[in-house]
């Protein structure tokens, strides 16, 4: 018998509520965007949806623009894999922005944020994020003033 072949769609990308990674709910979107602000707590990245895929693994990969931990050294990217739960599953690959480090702020997240999922050594979902630091006149501009 033939292997099916996964289907794969990205069904959301962008802001999202905050997410409690021990819930079985994926979080809600916020607003769809690649633009993200660099404050605390600032959720993003996506939800693919894989189909027919039921068992296989996916490897997935954050790969962030720089930043630093508690000791100052520039932390790897993010990788890991995850059994395909069902023959129709959601999955979600985000992450949070956080203040590390009081001299540094922000800065070590600002630029471009990559995120991929692979399956069986093919990339199957792949978005970048660009992180960005807001400015005074943003700040005042998002209040109405």
């Amino acid at each position: 018998m033939a292997k099916r072949t996964p289907v794969v769609e990205m069904t959301s990308y962008g802001l999202y509520k905050e997410w409690d990674s021990k819930s079985k709910h994926l979080p809600k979107i916020q607003e769809f965007t690649t633009q993200v602000p660099a404050d605390e707590e600032i959720e993003f990245g996506f939800i693919v949806n894989i189909k027919k895929a039921k068992g296989e693994v996916i490897e997935f990969c954050i790969d962030h623009p720089g930043i630093k931990g508690k000791k100052g050294q520039r932390l790897e990217p993010f990788t890991g894999d995850m059994h395909v739960g069902s023959n129709d599953w959601d999955f979600y690959l985000g992450d949070t922005i956080q203040l590390l480090d009081p001299v540094d702020g922000f800065k070590s997240n600002i630029g471009k944020w990559r995120m991929t999922i692979e399956l069986g050594g093919r990339v199957i979902a792949d978005k970048t994020f660009d992180v960005f630091a807001r400015d005074e006149g943003e700040f005042w501009k998002r209040r109405g003033f």
